[in-house]
């Protein structure tokens, strides 16, 4: 069976950036399985599974437009300090949950200054190329279940 809408690949992989750095590994936590044409992965790896068969080994490289996005400028800004509990000590590289009126979303400490600190709500990996070295395991029919979900059971 192949990949193609509607399947269920599973896959095992190994992601890095163009410096050959390891961001992350599917090696600990066994395969990735995702529901295939659902956007359950990144648009570009994805694409580059269309029509893969289980045995499947290949090297997808995932410019940032098809995997985060480019970074956005605007995602970038500063917060008033007074925003933070005053017993917070606050660093660059701090995560923490900022909330919008569609929910939270994930923000990183990018500078800490007199007037604010400047933070960034862009995906960590946006504007980056992605390397995924990956291994296909299986692919097989979705349940009428999975299907109406989105996503693998």
């Amino acid at each position: 069976m192949q990949a193609t809408r509607g399947t269920v690949v599973s896959l095992n992989y190994t992601l890095t950036d163009d410096e050959g750095t390891v961001i992350d590994s599917s090696e600990d936590c066994g395969p990735l399985t995702y529901l295939h044409g659902y956007e359950n992965i990144i648009l570009g790896l994805e694409n580059a599974l269309e029509g893969v068969a289980a045995g499947h080994r290949s090297e997808v490289v995932v410019e940032a437009a098809e995997a985060y996005g480019e970074v956005d400028e605007e995602a970038i800004f500063e917060v008033p300090k007074d925003q933070f509990p005053q017993d917070m000590p606050v660093a660059p590289g701090m995560t923490f949950a900022g909330e919008t009126p569609s929910g939270d979303v994930p923000l990183v400490v990018v500078e800490v200054n007199d007037s604010g600190v400047v933070v960034d709500a862009n995906h960590p990996l946006a504007g980056k190329r992605l390397h995924f070295d990956v291994e296909v395991v299986d692919v097989r029919a979705a349940s009428d279940e999975e299907l109406q979900l989105g996503y693998p059971q």
